[in-house]
């Protein structure tokens, strides 16, 4: 695709400002009204999803040029998909996130490029993690852990941990609580240690489509290879790579897909996860926009006017993950979720998607301040989430904030109940 092929979706724009707000037959309040970070921060046009749209399309007609302020703007946006949930509200038949993307495709293609994420793909190429991480230590969290091998054995279930589990020392304790779970549930599970690569999700989101297409290829072969039914991320950035992008890129990863969230959830259904323990902790969800509204699975591109377009074609956000979390959260005894105003496929971002956390790290903390105050106000004790960069963006904007909220994954405090 190209900026051509979206000259519609950008003409089409009727410039409403939808895009920078909650729908508002869903507006609680005043001080959460708001739904995207980037327009929030910097407090002008350009920086909305809107503005953007102008931007392409002066940029495709040839009436502005592409240069560092432009990429700058362009890339000072979390990819978080609430302007398009948005907008199409109002206006279905416009594609803002693809928009977005394509963008950012045609400022690679031109050489616009930002450090940070030059940085990022290096990283990527040499150690196969966008965290620049050894690739030898990227099994080390699973160390001691009885899951099988999928690089010398198959298993029904292979679990693909992603890059910031793999190496953010912080976070290593949920996915080992994760897979614990799992081998207590008698779930036949492998993964694949040190020989685990990146997805390819965040490189696809900052422009560089021919390296994510590399790593999926890879990540289907090994899928394949594994024998596994079952795929099992607890990446909300990974899955809904796994759930709407490899499809769109014709890579069939040939089994079942689920975020950790919904396979503990089946676990729970089942009876072979028990939650026993009483966990006396008032909680408030986040909703990962990976995990949520860009969770959406890939049904098919429409071709021709997307007026036609039936509604089961949209990426409106509506049919992503929203119920498997809170249902898991209800299972265990004790805990009381209070729901934040901004939930579901309207959520505020935590701030650290589509780049902004290696490039712009202040921009991504003072979006997770924003969540932060919001899950605050609630009055709960924690704040719960299921994705890793969340998680940790969160924990970053607290220590600096100072606030007093404990910040946990799903599967920490399933784990407590057990």
């Amino acid at each position: 695709m190209a900026l051509e092929d979206y000259r519609n979706d950008m003409e089409g724009c009727s410039r409403c400002s939808s895009c920078k707000w909650v729908p508002y037959n869903q507006i609680k309040s005043w001080r959460f009204a708001k739904n995207c970070p980037s327009v929030v921060r910097h407090n002008f046009h350009s920086y909305s999803g809107s503005g953007r749209m102008i931007t392409g399309h002066s940029i495709l007609l040839g009436r502005s040029e592409l240069n560092d302020d432009v990429a700058d703007m362009i890339y000072k946006c979390q990819m978080c998909g609430a302007c398009d949930a948005a907008c199409k509200v109002y206006r279905d038949d416009i594609d803002l996130t693809e928009v977005l993307l394509e963008l950012r495709a045609h400022c690679v293609e031109s050489g616009s490029l930002i450090v940070e994420h030059m940085m990022m793909l290096d990283a990527l190429k040499a150690e196969d993690n966008v965290m620049g991480e050894p690739k030898a230590k990227r099994g080390e969290w699973a160390e001691g852990l009885a899951a099988k091998d999928i690089n010398t054995e198959t298993a029904e279930v292979m679990f693909h941990a992603g890059c910031r589990y793999s190496y953010d020392e912080e976070l290593r304790p949920t996915v080992r609580g994760a897979v614990q779970m799992m081998l207590a549930a008698g779930v036949d599970v492998g993964i694949a240690g040190k020989e685990e690569s990146c997805c390819g999700a965040r490189i696809y989101e900052l422009g560089y489509r021919g390296e994510a297409a590399n790593y999926a290829d890879d990540l289907v072969s090994r899928v394949k290879a594994s024998g596994a039914k079952t795929l099992v991320t607890p990446c909300s950035d990974g899955y809904a790579a796994l759930k709407f992008l490899y499809p769109r890129m014709g890579k069939d990863l040939g089994c079942e897909v689920m975020h950790v969230s919904q396979f503990l959830g089946r676990l729970v259904d089942e009876g072979r996860l028990r939650p026993r323990n009483e966990v006396p902790l008032s909680v408030t969800w986040h909703d990962p926009c990976h995990l949520g509204r860009m969770g959406e699975p890939f049904l098919g591109d429409w071709a021709g006017d997307k007026l036609e377009r039936p509604m089961s074609m949209k990426r409106a956000g509506k049919k992503g993950v929203y119920d498997a979390p809170r249902d898991v959260l209800a299972s265990i005894p004790g805990v009381e979720l209070i729901e934040m105003e901004r939930i579901r496929e309207y959520s505020w971002c935590c701030g650290a998607g589509g780049g902004v956390y290696e490039a712009y790290p202040e921009f991504a903390v003072w979006a997770a301040r924003e969540r932060l105050d919001e899950a605050a106000a609630t009055g709960a004790e924690a704040l719960v989430t299921a994705c890793p960069w969340c998680e940790r963006v969160f924990r970053d904007a607290a220590a600096e904030s100072g606030s007093s909220l404990e910040i946990y994954d799903l599967a920490d405090i399933l784990l407590k109940s057990l």
